[in-house]
C-alpha cells in the first residue's frame, strides 16, 4: 500500500513539492553561509518525493544553533514552502482518493517550517 500511495503522491504533488525544496536548496548553497539550510532542504526534497514509510523525528543532539537556524529558515524559505503544502493539501483533500495524500501534505508542514534538528527515518 505504501508503494501505491508513494506512486500516486509522486505523480500528483511529490515531484512539484520536491522541486520547490530543490530550488530552495540550490539558492541556499549558492549563498555560502546558508549551506546547512541547503543540505536540510535537499533532505526534505528526498522525503517529499517518497514520504510514505518514513517519518520525521527530533534529533537529541540538536542545540541552540539549530533553533536560531530554524528562525532564519522560517523567514527565508520555510513559510513559502509551508504555504505550498497547505494549498496542495487542500487541493488533494477535495477528492476522496486524495484525502490520505492531503493529510500527508499537512504532516509535512512542521518539517518545512523548522527542518534543522530533525531527522527523517524509515518506519519499521
Amino acid at each position: 500500500m505504501r508503494t501505491l500511495l508513494n506512486i500516486i503522491w509522486l505523480v500528483l504533488c511529490g515531484f512539484w513539492m520536491a522541486l520547490g525544496y530543490l530550488v530552495a536548496g540550490v539558492i541556499c548553497c549558492v549563498l555560502i553561509v546558508t549551506i546547512p539550510f541547503g543540505l536540510a532542504s535537499f533532505r526534505i526534497a528526498h522525503y517529499a518525493l517518497w514520504p510514505f514509510g518514513r517519518t520525521v523525528v527530533e534529533r537529541r543532539d540538536a542545540g541552540a544553533a539549530s533553533c536560531l537556524g530554524n528562525v532564519i529558515w522560517f523567514v527565508c524559505a520555510g513559510l513559502w514552502l509551508a504555504i505550498g503544502h497547505v494549498f496542495t493539501g487542500v487541493a488533494l483533500c477535495l477528492t476522496i482518493i486524495g484525502i490520505p495524500l492531503g493529510v500527508a501534505n499537512f504532516k509535512m508542514i512542521p518539517v518545512s517550517l523548522m527542518p534543522l534538528g530533525k531527522e527523517i527515518v524509515e518506519i519499521g
